[in-house]
């Protein structure tokens, strides 16, 4: 029984609720009062700024102020002052002038005459290029002029024969300028060495520009009577 009604009494206060809130919402109300006015300026006072002009300014007379309190230039010279003399200098200058010295900067002396300018420098002296040994894309020089060894008596008489090797440095136009012997047969070296020393070769290119070389070359001496 207790418990039955616990439970219809928490329906009959749900539906109270239930239906307070519908009765709340379906409720037409009054409409709104009027809003208010909005707020105007039509009370409002102009108010006018009028410029307030300075004072002149007030004018000091030379009797109102204290010479002593402001300094001031001296209108009048002192009595107290003496004549102006000239000067030492300028008595100098009057005798100076007098026994013709001479003043100011001579007649001779050109304004604007500027220095001649020094000697350029002597130019640097030509680099001398390494010789190169012949290598590929170098055409090989050729020989122009040809000198034949003179096969030294004692050789002959010694019946001494053989081919000398040397390395020759001809310069850029083709000159031979130095001799080594590389191999040597004692009494044959000074003869080949000079026969080398008057050939004359074409110039080597590389890449379209002479260059000098180191070449080697084979000097033979052979006997024909016997």
């Amino acid at each position: 029984m207790r418990r039955s009604s616990t439970i219809v009494s928490i329906v009959v206060h749900a539906v109270v609720v239930a239906a307070a809130c519908i009765t709340q919402l379906l409720a037409v109300g009054p409409l709104p009062p009027v809003p208010h006015d909005p707020l105007s300026f039509a009370g409002v006072i102009p108010i006018r700024i009028v410029d307030v002009p300075l004072p002149p300014p007030q004018r000091v007379s030379r009797a109102d102020v204290d010479p002593a309190a402001v300094a001031m230039a001296p209108i009048e010279a002192p009595s107290t002052l003496s004549d102006e003399r000239p000067s030492a200098c300028a008595d100098c200058a009057a005798a100076a002038d007098a026994v013709g010295v001479e003043r100011g900067i001579p007649s001779s002396v050109v304004f604007g005459s500027a220095q001649p300018p020094p000697p350029p420098p002597p130019p640097p002296p030509p680099q001398t290029q390494t010789p190169i040994r012949l290598r590929g894309g170098m055409q090989a020089p050729r020989k122009v002029t040809h000198v034949d060894p003179v096969y030294p008596r004692v050789a002959q008489a010694a019946h001494v024969e053989g081919t000398v090797i040397l390395e020759a440095i001809i310069d850029a136009s083709g000159a031979v300028t130095s001799v080594r012997v590389l191999r040597s047969i004692p009494l044959l070296d000074q003869a080949a060495v000079d026969a080398v020393r008057g050939w004359k070769f074409t110039p080597t290119l590389l890449n379209g520009v002479p260059v000098p070389i180191a070449l080697t070359v084979t000097v033979r001496f052979t006997l024909t009577d016997r």
